[in-house]
């Protein structure tokens, strides 16, 4: 999944194997770690400097009505991240409380890494949004606190599509740009080449391209996984962890998306989007693309650097309308961790709308609790943003995000094969074939 420097993508973290851990037992809550007013000291650890600074807003208010916890908030650079995590729950060095997203938990709470949060808070907790945290129930059993969540909208250039008479809230994709396609004619008009031409047109030159249209690629989070689900297609079987997508249905979904590169060149070249995933997003800030596709995490970079205006559109609806995939981060609580009475109490606070607040105030993220939602809304709202469109993506039909004890090593396993069928080096049912044969057996 793309990740932004909050929100981390699935199928950026490798997933390192780890020996099994027994759960925490209750006796442990006696050993406790203190500072020097006699506090317990629960430690908190994410990727992520901007939420850090709204974690520790937030564990500040969490103190001063708990003044015997204090909370430590640790950044693991996103790049050691995912690294250093197994190693360090194996030597017993990891955090009491811990960021994840829904396709690395699986294996850590196979092996006993985690406390049930089920058992631990029960009902006791303010209302989420349900989809954030059923990615994290797994054997009936809840293993996180559902923190902060992303849905997928679609970013536009005013100038851009208005010069080009193309309404960004009404596109559809249409298998082969068939009946009711609007999506591929908008882009073929919001593309142009140094010359002014665009695709179709004689003269012109894909290879001088000075403005794109939309931003297919290989984006999970972003593109493919709405498109198979938009198209009939699953991503992973219901029933198990095994992916799917070698399908008819999956097949015209991903025809579509890597004919918008090769064919209709309304995308950039899969040779730099392969190389640089945050490429499109680079080209929509530099006014050099007028639709881009992407989650709230791309808000921050557009709203400080866009320098023309810019509105939030509906994703781009398919054949089954828009099906927006719904991804969160969760706090998990290491079952080994020395004081687990005030580690439940902090995974309380991070439960709650009080403890959710000021990452929704300081515009981090959307807060998985409800109530807290307003919050998020009215920060963007004051800066001019409205960020509806996000809401009613959750709200709507949705797909869940890649999920399983060993789902990221299988899309790691596939990930190469996928960007050859976008570079069009390998024909796309050879090429879903061969992935999903990729990523199931390396799930094995």
């Amino acid at each position: 999944m793309r990740r932004s420097r909050v929100v981390a993508a699935a199928t950026a973290a490798l997933m390192v194997g780890l020996a099994a851990c027994s759960p925490g037992a209750s006796e442990s809550s006696e050993n406790t770690t203190e500072d020097s007013t006699g506090a317990t000291t629960v430690t908190f650890r994410l990727w992520d400097e901007n939420a850090a600074k709204a974690y520790q807003e937030s564990f500040d208010a969490f103190t001063s009505h708990n003044p015997d916890i204090k909370v430590d908030v640790e950044v693991i650079p996103w790049g050691q991240y995912w690294d250093q995590l197994p190693l360090d729950l194996q030597s017993g060095d990891m955090a009491d409380i811990f960021w994840t997203n829904s396709s690395n938990f699986g294996l850590y709470a196979d092996n006993g890494n985690l406390i049930d949060i089920s058992e631990a808070l029960g009902h006791d907790h303010d209302a989420w949004v349900d989809s954030t945290a059923e990615l994290y129930e797994r054997d009936g059993k809840l293993w996180g606190v559902p923190q902060i969540w992303d849905s997928i909208a679609l970013y536009y250039n005013k100038d851009l599509v208005e010069e080009a008479g193309v309404d960004p809230s009404d596109l559809t994709w249409a298998p082969g740009a068939g009946d009711g396609d609007t999506l591929l004619a908008a882009a073929t008009k919001l593309t142009k080449d140094e010359a002014g031409k665009h695709p179709g047109e004689d003269g012109f030159d894909p290879d001088k391209r000075v403005q794109y249209g939309f931003n297919s690629q290989v984006d999970l989070q972003a593109i493919y996984i709405d498109w198979l689900a938009e198209g009939g297609a699953s991503f992973q079987a219901e029933d198990s962890d095994d992916f799917v997508f070698a399908s008819p249905e999956g097949e015209a979904a991903f025809q579509y998306l890597v004919d918008m590169v090769n064919t209709a060149h309304v995308s950039p070249s899969a040779a730099d989007t392969n190389q640089n995933g945050d490429l499109a997003r680079e080209l929509f800030l530099q006014g050099k693309m007028a639709l881009f596709q992407s989650g709230p995490y791309s808000l921050p970079q557009i709203a400080e650097n866009a320098d023309f205006e810019w509105g939030i559109a509906p994703m781009v609806a398919g054949p089954e309308g828009r099906v927006s995939v719904v991804h969160s981060v969760a706090a998990l609580g290491n079952a080994e961790s020395e004081h687990y009475d005030a580690t439940v109490k902090v995974l309380k606070w991070l439960a709650s709308k009080d403890g959710q607040t000021a990452l929704a105030a300081t515009g981090a993220a959307f807060p998985a609790v409800l109530d807290a939602q307003d919050e998020y809304v009215s920060y963007w709202e004051a800066k001019g943003v409205d960020v509806s469109e996000f809401q009613k993506a959750a709200e709507g039909a949705t797909t869940p995000a890649p999920v399983g004890a060993d789902v990221n090593a299988g899309m790691t396993a596939f990930e190469d094969t996928l960007k050859e069928m976008f570079l069009g080096a390998i024909p796309v049912p050879e090429a879903l074939k061969q992935a999903q044969e990729e990523g199931n057996a390396a799930m094995r």
